[in-house]
């Protein structure tokens, strides 16, 4: 039988006229936001540079400081080849002095999360150590992605190896993570986060930040079978809780592979349907890890393919409504300043 090629999902462009929409007043506006995941690149048709960045912190909401993480942009042409992704903390760190200059409300790229191929072990050290200099004193950490399924690709670069994650050179490089003081970013799916609560088991210094709620899958076999994804999913993050270095971003549920949809409608979607979907992903996340190991994140311009930065954080606020005050700062700004050690 010949072998069926993958499903290729792809992301939807943000639409500027069908977001507008749906517009809607901000919730709690006064309540200090850091967003600790955003990317920035020029993708054709899809710019999100500072002042496509600064158009969607301004509109509304508090955000006092964002956290940028790679995205496999403006890296080195030239060079060593394990040192080519140093180009894009080169990049992010110019965007971050020129929202210095302009004196924006919000740190810009306060914190930077680069990506280095940890395979090549602790020759990785260099690596590092070029992030560490390039970024201005921004460096807080490493994203290498992990995600990946059999029965789909659904990634803006090289799709990694299966089980990544249990490599003996990933291992390896891994480990030096702890030497620098820096932190791991995971996105992975949740069949892959037991791959997870393995490396956070064995790298217990190290702390570890789960993107995107874990990736809980509805695309491909997965369609149509929240249910059942939902009951591995959680038991898979009850294993993750249980380990005490490792924290969860509340997000990334406005992706083609988490089965949503929400572009395919005629309007877009308004904060009480976002909150209405993603609640019980987000409500079982803050159960098991408790309010300060969770930080919402916008995902932006990657979640703005489905909805507007003013919604997307009027839902998440809806979440949280039953929050008591420090959880809300928890979940809100101090966990992820906390974790990125931000002055913010």
């Amino acid at each position: 039988m010949p072998e069926i090629p993958p499903l290729v999902l792809r992301h939807p462009v943000p639409n500027q006229t069908w977001l507008a929409k749906l517009t809607e007043d901000i919730l709690e506006p006064e309540l200090p936001i850091v967003d600790p995941h955003h990317h920035l690149w020029d993708h054709p048709g899809n710019k999100y540079y500072l002042d496509e960045l600064l158009a969607d912190v301004t509109s509304g909401h508090n955000i006092v400081s964002t956290v940028f993480l790679q995205c496999f942009w403006a890296y080195r042409t030239t060079g060593p080849e394990e040192l080519r992704p140093v180009g894009e903390t080169e990049f992010v760190a110019s965007v971050a002095e020129e929202a210095e200059r302009r004196k924006t409300h919000a740190k810009i790229c306060e914190g930077i999360i680069g990506h280095a191929d940890f395979r090549i072990g602790e020759r990785v050290d260099a690596v590092l150590e070029a992030h560490i200099a390039a970024a201005g004193g921004r460096f807080r950490g490493i994203r290498q992605v992990t995600a990946r399924h059999p029965g789909f690709l659904a990634s803006i670069s090289t799709p990694p190896s299966f089980a990544l994650m249990g490599d003996p050179g990933f291992r390896a490089g891994f480990a030096r993570l702890a030497k620098y003081k820096l932190s791991f970013d995971a996105w992975l799916y949740h069949t892959q986060i037991d791959q997870l609560v393995d490396l956070a088991r064995a790298n217990p210094e190290t702390p570890i930040v789960l993107n995107h709620v874990g990736g809980p899958l509805g695309v491909g076999p997965y369609r149509g079978k929240r249910d059942a994804v939902f009951a591995d999913w959680r038991a898979a993050m009850k294993r993750l809780a249980a380990c005490p270095n490792a924290h969860v971003k509340l997000g990334g549920l406005a992706m083609v592979v988490n089965g949503f949809d929400f572009h395919e409608n005629a309007l877009p979607p308004s904060s009480g349907e976002l909150a209405n979907a993603w609640r019980p992903w987000m409500e079982a996340c803050i159960e098991d890890f408790g309010a300060d190991r969770c930080m919402f994140e916008s995902n932006f311009p990657v979640d703005k393919g489905m909805c507007s930065y003013p919604v997307l954080w009027n839902g998440f606020k809806r979440i949280a409504a039953g929050a008591s005050g420090a959880e809300k700062n928890a979940l809100f700004h101090d966990t992820a300043a906390t974790f990125y050690r931000l002055g913010s």
